[in-house]
């Protein structure tokens, strides 16, 4: 059985890991309503080939909040670091969501330090919504928390919008228990950041091996998004992993993990 081990990066803000396995470095970044925990069985499944890493983002599960403000760009810098930490040259990149967002603004700023990409249920960017459209999603989302619910409140709520509708009450709760962990303020800070970064994704600029992974009932970023990403991407792959809501991982966990596990194993040879 696979043990995997939980560390700290020291810095500001010190940024909480679970790692496995000796070989290639893979990251795993979770979306905005996740934590580390969410990728728990694929750290342990490509621990048989790869050193497997899984984070928690600067203000998200043992990770350090951070005084101020949030950039968005702060998550490539923390990125940075972490690859510098385990003294490699780059990673491959597996992002889910705003993870993926993340991967994307990481490449266009440090494109030497990416392996490969493998972009989960995840979009460009909030760039083509108006500043108000932008500032409404915002409001929506932080609107209990400053009337004074936690994030513990609003979980069974917003996971139901994220789940496929086949899944499993096991899968559904524990995507309701990565929420109700949520650090309330860093959180809001996050969906500020994320719906504010106006620095476009340059799909068309990327020059390694890419994979897009959506899943068929995914309502937040749709299989048709998948497919215009993957068109814009040259020589990606596109994956459609049917009967699957947002945390394709999650649900489909045996889909995901083969399909993804082939792709970094061929870029490792």
């Amino acid at each position: 059985m696979t043990s995997i081990k939980t560390a700290h990066m020291a810095g500001t803000p010190a940024i909480a890991y679970d790692h496995a396995g000796d070989g290639p470095l893979v990251i795993f970044m979770h979306g905005i309503g996740g934590n580390r925990s969410n990728w728990s069985d694929q750290v342990a499944h490509f621990a048989g080939r790869f050193h497997a890493v899984a984070w928690d983002a600067r203000g998200y599960g043992a990770s350090d909040d951070y005084e101020g403000p949030l950039d968005f760009g702060d998550f490539a810098a923390d990125l940075l670091r972490l690859i510098d930490h385990f003294g490699e040259e780059n990673a491959h990149l597996v992002g889910l969501s705003m993870g993926g967002r993340i991967a994307q603004d990481f490449y266009v700023r440090h494109p030497e330090r990416v392996a490969s990409l493998v972009l989960v249920s995840t979009f460009t960017g909030f760039h083509k919504f108006s500043e108000a459209d932008r500032k409404k999603f915002v409001d929506l989302r932080k609107k209990p928390l400053l009337e004074g619910k936690e994030p513990k409140d609003i979980a069974p709520v917003v996971a139901k919008t994220l789940v496929g509708p086949n899944a499993t009450q096991a899968q559904y709760e524990r995507l309701v228990a990565s929420m109700a962990a949520l650090h309330k303020e860093s959180y809001i800070k996050t969906v500020e950041a994320t719906t504010m970064y106006d620095r476009d994704a340059e799909l068309e600029a990327i020059a390694v091996p890419t994979q897009l992974v959506f899943g068929e009932f995914d309502s937040l970023t749709t299989k048709e998004m998948g497919e215009e990403m993957a068109g814009r991407v040259k020589g990606s792959e596109y994956v459609l992993i049917e009967d699957s809501g947002h945390l394709i991982n999650l649900e489909q966990a045996q889909a995901f993990d083969a399909a993804v596990f082939d792709f970094l194993a061929r870029q490792t040879g």
